[in-house]
This record gives C-alpha cells, sequence and structure tokens, in this order.
C-alpha cells in the first residue's frame, strides 16, 4: 500500500521558488537574433538607426576608412581608448577576429583618444596586426549622447561595439568587453550575414 503525504511548507516553497526564476530568465524570441553578451551587459538591438555616414576616417596606415564602402558585409565598429582598461582586454580578441578568416566581416577599431600620437605605440605595444585601426578624437562619426548631430554611433561606454549589417545600418550594440569569439558571437554575426533571418 502507498502512503500520500501532503507536501511540507519546504517543498511548497522551493517549487515557488523555482518558477519565479524560471519566469525571471529572458525568454529567447522565437524570432530575431540569438542572444549575446555578457554578465553586466547584453547586445542591444537598434531600431530605426541611420545609415552608416559616408566619411572618411583618418586610419593609422595611412589613408582613410570608409565605412560606407563596406555596404553588403557585416561590420563590427568598436570604439576604444588608449586609457580604457576593459579595451585592453578586447582589442587583442578583435584582432583575432580579424584575422579570422570570416570573409563577409569587416572589423574597424576606432580610437578616440584626443592625442594621436598616444595610439601607434599602444597598438604595437599589444601587438594588434590585423585590425584596422581608425582616429575619431573629434567625433566625425561618434557622438557622445548628442541629439544633433545624425549618426548612429552614440558612445554609451567604452568600449563600444556596434554591429552594421549588411544594409549598411546599424542592427545593434554593446557596451563593454566582450568574447568575439565566442559560438554565440558568431552565431550573430551568422544570422546578421544572412539578412537577419
Amino acid at each position: 500500500m502507498t502512503v500520500v503525504r501532503a507536501p511540507t511548507r519546504r517543498a511548497v516553497v522551493a517549487g515557488m521558488i523555482g518558477a519565479g526564476a524560471a519566469l525571471a530568465m529572458p525568454a529567447r524570441a522565437a524570432s530575431g537574433p540569438p542572444q549575446f553578451g555578457t554578465i553586466r551587459h547584453q547586445f542591444t538591438l537598434v531600431q530605426g538607426a541611420y545609415p552608416v555616414p559616408p566619411v572618411a576616417i583618418p586610419a593609422l596606415a595611412g589613408g582613410a576608412v570608409d565605412l560606407a564602402a563596406f555596404k553588403g558585409r557585416l561590420m563590427l565598429v568598436n570604439f576604444w581608448a588608449t586609457w580604457c582598461a576593459a579595451c585592453r582586454t578586447e582589442l587583442p580578441m578583435l584582432d583575432r577576429l580579424a584575422a579570422s578568416g570570416r570573409s563577409d566581416l569587416a572589423v574597424i577599431a576606432v580610437s578616440t583618444d584626443r592625442n594621436r600620437a598616444l595610439v601607434p605605440p599602444y597598438v604595437k605595444q599589444l601587438k594588434l596586426r590585423h585590425l584596422t585601426i581608425g582616429f575619431d578624437p573629434g567625433g566625425l562619426v561618434s557622438r557622445v549622447d548628442d541629439a544633433e548631430v545624425e549618426t548612429p554611433f552614440a558612445l554609451y561606454g567604452m568600449p563600444i561595439s556596434f554591429l552594421i549589417g549588411v544594409t549598411g545600418k546599424v542592427e545593434g550594440y554593446l557596451t563593454g568587453e566582450a568574447d568575439w569569439l565566442s559560438a554565440d558571437a558568431s552565431a550573430l554575426f551568422d544570422y546578421y550575414a544572412g539578412g537577419g533571418r
């Protein structure tokens, strides 16, 4: 004969906590990009963003970088500075991503340092050999939340990376350092390389 016992108060409370935790977890959308982020920051979608401005950004290697020229490819545009500790961690990872051979992705790292002379020795010290490095000390393409400037690159934090889709518009951004070499990042790139489907 089986004895059926009423649940204890502890079992009921544990069940309620478990159910609450399940409800608090973010659900993966049935459609839309895969989730990507860190413990502190998540990839944030941008709706109705401006297209990338056709502005020539001075390049470390000489000449200029025209972000609009990359239309039809994915771009990961990272804004950084020599004084930023998280940038020191993230830039070598971005350099490895640029060297990964992913032909549908361009990786551009744009320094916001006001003193351009600080950048070449910093890049050399970190052994960055594959990244396209640009300079934007005067806010040519970036802004610190100034509504009068029409640019999709608002610097909400440092570092901050913007993912530009094949249409030439910003799809989303992530503040803080992130593991751009992870399987989750690759899934995000694959999603937007397919036109966001």
